[in-house]
């Protein structure tokens, strides 16, 4: 099975090899090498092609679940007593330093 490449990449590829291209290298070597940076890109292509399908998966599940109010009211409380937390503990350090010192 022969995997089919626009000849945009074929054309890039070529360059490519031809740019890298060592002293005494024959053309077919160059082309063995073009063929290998197209196989490359096609691959990358490919990869990217399943990131994509991967996230467009995602984002449509996501967009099928119905919003849950109750975990954001929860995420909210949570936020508020983390964000009380490091004046909470300031007061405290501050008083057992106040307490040190009449001490």
């Amino acid at each position: 099975m022969k995997n089919k490449v626009s000849p945009e990449v074929t054309e890039q590829a070529l360059k490519i090899a031809k740019g890298t291209q060592k002293v005494g290298q024959t053309k077919a070597q160059t082309k063995l090498i073009a063929q290998g940076i197209e196989k490359g890109i096609a691959e990358y292509k490919k990869q990217q092609a399943k990131k994509l399908r991967e996230i467009d998966k995602q984002r449509k599940q996501k967009a099928k679940q119905p919003p849950q109010e109750s975990s954001k009211l929860k995420e909210e409380s949570t936020e508020t007593r983390l964000n009380s937390l490091p004046w909470v503990l300031l007061s405290l350090s501050w008083l057992g330093f106040v307490v040190y010192l009449l001490v």
